[in-house]
């Protein structure tokens, strides 16, 4: 990988440094609900059946979509349309926007667990959707952390 590749546009990065954007929060992960009157979207603690609660990763990453055919496809050329969905301290959202990557950041810091250490991921609080019927879903709406 370049060095400092967070610092060039989105659409020029390959693939391997697209993917090491992500700094392993687990949020894009939580079931949101969106007002289609408003569209407003509200983040819930309820996760994808396929997030590891504790490592706060998707335990079938690479077939993903054949599991979860809703999950977000996430590229340079999807962000635009979807950046409002993703978490607010979500690199991809934030490098869109115009943004720094936060101090936190594993690749600002080297460590795999700053994310977690900073308390910027889900980590221990998640709860499956497979535990939880669709319609209770609004039981479990949380503040975004920012």
């Amino acid at each position: 990988m370049r060095d400092k590749f967070w610092t060039l546009p989105l659409n020029s990065l390959t693939p391997e440094e697209w993917e090491a954007l992500c700094d392993g929060c687990g949020k894009c992960c939580l079931n949101k609900l969106e007002y289609e009157d408003t569209g407003e979207v509200e983040f819930t603690r309820v996760a994808c059946k396929l997030l590891d609660g504790e490592t706060c990763r998707c335990t079938s990453y690479q077939n993903r979509h054949a599991h979860v055919p809703e999950c977000v496809r996430l590229s340079p050329r999807t962000l635009p349309r979807i950046a409002y969905w993703m978490p607010r301290s979500c690199a991809y959202r934030l490098l869109h926007d115009g943004h720094d990557l936060p101090d936190w950041h594993p690749l600002l810091t080297g460590d795999p667990d700053s994310t977690h250490r900073a308390g910027m991921s889900v980590k221990g609080w998640t709860v499956s959707e497979a535990e939880v019927p669709e319609d209770d879903w609004d039981d479990y709406i949380i503040e975004e952390t920012p």
